[in-house]
């Protein structure tokens, strides 16, 4: 994580603050500091060769090679200062714990889910995988009575640690779309911590806030906004998975809260009336108008990005869309794509794995599309550009769906589409055509789909079809699958 030195400052001028509340209890800024050491010595111990060097010691930190022109591989460059930690926990406080340890080591933390274990590709290269975590069970109950008295920074060996840079490769995460084919997208120090000033001052989170992270700390959305709120030395309420439930009690404790639109209704219901929460950002899907007049009193801020990007528009007042800080922003003709150029852009994709990302000198695009823009006007997104799925705050990208769906016994061949929904954006839709036999039913395609698929790349919408339409090279066209939805198309059959 990049902000290893901010928690060791805050952990010595305010040890006893609460960093964390995770679903195991409370954890202070002094221990959590403590706790990361304690890990960052281990940790420098199972890399394979020591790395943590003085700033003026250090080679110039690696990067990746740019994104090709048209999407395709991005590979990483030499990387002998910047080894790859896998951090595969399901406690949020002892992912925070394992990331800031990365980070004083001078490693690339890689924080992905159990989930994905198997399906991590070899040639990233993971130098040590950290699948236990100091909060596991037997200690998930001392959290709250953890000693942080004293002067954290006397642990600190002078030049014993990683000095941190600008240009750190200092975090790694997959993008949305990632299990079928991971994609671990990768960026510098900088191009998260540069853009925290502009965040604080949009949105007024600081030291005294207590902020909600409703989500997996391995979203880029969620764990940005834990690493956010530390940087400030505010506490980080984080839960972990999403449960419903525990909502209404969240929401009496959040002055603050990070969430994705499909979520934003469930949350002003839960608000008690004397609720402290005071602002919302919201980040992915387009926000209707509707709910941010639900929220009365509390001040909702939406933003539009891509864990590729970044922030790259922000509306802070319900008036549209307009650059975040630091953003330029072009809509390229003919198809009007989205393309960006800023501080905040992440430097590609580990491993060489090919993915949306294109770049063009220092401007990089996902293909989102949307209406011609012009500068001082709000942007308005029209949707994805290349088939890939915008479904609450999560990307899917069809073809990794369409790799696992096709491992099912039956199954021909398969087109994915984004379906819309009044308050995803859109749902994953499977088109499934049958092979030799007969179409397999739609409990075979689900498990199919639960095995090797992330919750929101799992289709929500099935349909069966007897020849899907074709381009005159012989691939599925998906565009005619997309407006053939949209029609009573005899064709298309609806599976129970």
């Amino acid at each position: 994580m990049p902000v290893a030195a901010q928690v060791i400052r805050h952990a010595s001028t305010h040890p006893d603050r609460v960093a964390v509340s995770g679903p195991y209890g409370d954890i202070t800024y002094g221990a959590l500091a403590r706790r990361a050491l304690e890990e960052a010595a281990s940790l420098t111990a199972a890399l394979p060769r020591p790395i943590a060097a003085p700033a003026a010691a250090r080679d110039t930190p690696p990067a990746l090679s740019p994104p090709s022109a048209d999407g395709r591989a991005i590979t990483a460059a030499a990387r002998t200062r910047a080894p790859v930690v896998g951090i595969c926990l399901r406690d949020p406080v002892d992912q925070l714990i394992a990331i800031l340890a990365a980070d004083l080591t001078g490693a690339t933390p890689l924080l992905y889910e159990p989930a994905l274990r198997d399906g991590v590709p070899a040639d990233l290269l993971i130098e040590t995988l950290l699948t236990t975590g100091p909060t596991d069970p037997g200690a998930q109950t001392q959290l709250a009575g953890v000693d942080s008295a004293g002067p954290v920074t006397r642990s600190l060996p002078v030049g014993g640690w990683f000095a941190p840079s600008p240009a750190d490769l200092a975090w790694a995460c997959f993008s949305s779309g990632s299990t079928g084919r991971p994609r671990a997208v990768v960026r510098t120090r900088e191009s998260w911590t540069g853009s925290f000033g502009p965040l604080s001052e949009i949105t007024g989170i600081g030291a005294d806030d207590v902020v909600l992270v409703p989500g997996p700390l391995t979203s880029s959305l969620y764990g940005f906004a834990a690493v956010h709120a530390l940087a400030v030395g505010a506490t980080v309420l984080a839960p972990g998975r999403w449960a419903p439930g525990s909502l209404p009690e969240l929401a009496r404790r959040a002055t603050a809260v990070h969430v994705v639109p499909h979520l934003l209704p469930r949350l002003l219901d839960a608000l008690p009336e004397d609720a402290p929460l005071r602002v919302v950002v919201v980040g992915g899907a387009a926000l209707p108008a509707e709910v941010r007049e639900r929220a009365g009193g509390v001040r909702v801020v939406a933003y539009y990005g891509a864990t590729e990007l970044s922030f790259v528009a922000v509306d802070a007042d319900g008036g549209g869309l307009r650059p975040f800080p630091g953003v330029e922003i072009e809509v390229r003709p003919p198809l009007g794509e989205v393309w960006a150029r800023s501080p905040w852009l992440a430097e590609g994709y580990l491993g060489g794995v090919a993915g949306p990302l294109k770049a063009e000198d220092k401007w990089m695009s996902v293909g989102d599309l949307a209406d011609p823009y012009t500068p001082g006007e709000p942007l308005r997104l029209r949707g994805r550009g290349d088939g890939a799925i915008q479904t609450g705050g999560a990307t899917v990208v069809p073809e990794d769906v369409e790799e696992v769906l096709r491992r099912a016994p039956g199954v021909g061949d398969v087109v994915v589409v984004g379906s819309p929904h009044p308050e995803l954006g859109a749902v994953v839709t499977a088109v499934v055509e049958a092979g030799a036999g007969p179409l397999p039913s739609r409990t075979t395609l689900e498990k199919v789909a639960r095995d090797g698929l992330a919750a929101a790349q799992r289709p929500r919408r099935w349909y069966a079809i007897t020849d899907l339409p074709r381009t005159p090279t012989g691939k599925p066209a998906r565009a005619q699958v997309a407006a053939r939805l949209t029609t009573t198309d005899p064709d298309l059959r609806r599976l129970p």
